[in-house]
């Protein structure tokens, strides 16, 4: 059974009975799930984008979208409509196999992991993780990288607040820290 349909035959209700919701349509779900990689380099060098582009494709199983500057930054010589970043937007079934890959395979290989922190909500129900490098995912080829990147991973919920979508992502199987044991 994958995650999704565990979801749909044991999450939906736990969750429903915790946080006392009478509704089942008003029980908090994961909308998205958004991938974004910053790339300041690739202002002076095109390939960079190519070589992110195939990597984050391998990864999500699904191809990222190329993403401009919005505004001109002469500091650091940023003009608006450069190519900076790439970003993939998962949902449906590419999304859950995602989640599930991420929190059984992903996490448990990053260095010193003792969970993820509980600080990273913005107030709306939505999470936020940043990786400091790509290479925690066994389908990217050591030999293939040149430069290890970060990437940051958006979890949107349906949740209306911090509470409802710390339930629903613990239920889901996020990985997070014990209070006193957050990597300093």
């Amino acid at each position: 059974m994958n995650l999704q349909q565990q979801y749909q035959k044991e999450i939906q209700s736990v969750l429903q009975k915790e946080l006392g919701i009478s509704n089942v349509m008003a029980v908090p779900k994961l909308v998205k799930i958004v991938v974004n990689v910053g790339l300041g380099e690739a202002l002076s060098d095109s390939k960079v984008l190519d070589k992110v582009c195939q990597q984050i494709t391998v990864v999500t199983g699904q191809k990222p979208i190329v993403t401009r500057a919005k505004q001109a930054i002469s500091a650091f010589k940023l003009r608006a409509g450069d190519k900076v970043g790439v970003k993939v937007t998962l949902r449906g079934k590419r999304m859950y196999d995602f989640f599930q890959k991420l929190v059984s395979i992903g996490l448990p290989r990053l260095r010193d992991f003792r969970g993820i922190p509980k600080e990273s909500f913005d107030g709306r129900g939505n999470y936020s993780l940043g990786l400091q490098e790509q290479t925690v995912f066994p389908e990217i080829d050591f030999g293939q990288i040149d430069k290890m990147r970060g990437l940051e991973i958006t979890f949107v919920t349906s949740a209306r607040n911090n509470e409802y979508a710390f339930a629903l992502l613990t239920h889901l199987g996020l990985p997070f820290a014990k209070e006193g044991q957050e990597k300093r």
